[in-house]
């Protein structure tokens, strides 16, 4: 089989994958993420294209894996909070209610006859919030674990406390819908 390179420095993701059993290298992209799209399931499925096309360019005879995560509250996309103000809102935004996780995944390889296969769907999850009084938002903001994801928050962090329900699959809110991958690849005949 093919090597598998996940193109993603997302220390979620690639627990995740481990998880399933993939064996798999890591190659993280330098591309400047840009999207004219504006619904959350176009968003993360080009997103995840443009990161596992940058890897698969350097290595064709690879197996590439990309994925990109949004959280979409009102019709707005929320990504990474770009300072803790935005931060602040964000979360603001999601507490006493619910709000979508959107994950992109992207699979790019070339079969035998030399043609590039794609392979491209999206996962979301429904995902409610308690509400949350203004000390616990300054409590969570000051833990810092949650910077670095979309929507300003970790399900499986200490974040989960305030998490009362979610309608689809966990993982996929962490980063990564892997059942859902596993089984397209077995479709694909990749795995």
């Amino acid at each position: 089989m093919k090597n598998i390179i996940l193109a993603s420095g997302s220390p979620r993701r690639k627990e995740l994958l481990e998880q399933i059993g993939i064996k798999f290298t890591i190659e993280v992209g330098r591309g400047k993420e840009v999207t004219s799209r504006t619904k959350p399931d176009e968003v993360v499925k080009e997103l995840s294209y443009q990161k596992a096309r940058e890897i698969y360019d350097k290595n064709k005879d690879a197996i590439i894996i990309g994925a990109d995560t949004v959280v979409c509250v009102d019709d707005r996309i929320l990504g990474k909070p770009v300072s803790e103000d935005d931060w602040r809102e964000m979360i603001k935004s999601i507490q006493g209610r619910k709000h979508y996780v959107y994950t992109g995944v992207t699979v790019l390889w070339r079969s035998e006859d030399g043609l590039t296969h794609v392979l491209s769907f999206h996962e979301a999850t429904k995902v409610y919030v308690h509400p949350m009084m203004d000390k616990e938002i300054e409590d969570y903001i000051a833990t810092g674990e949650a910077y670095d994801k979309a929507g300003g928050y970790g399900i499986q962090g200490s974040f989960a406390k305030y998490i009362y329900r979610i309608d689809g699959d966990y993982n996929n809110v962490v980063g990564l819908p892997v059942s859902r991958l596993y089984q397209e690849l077995k479709k694909s005949r990749i795995l």
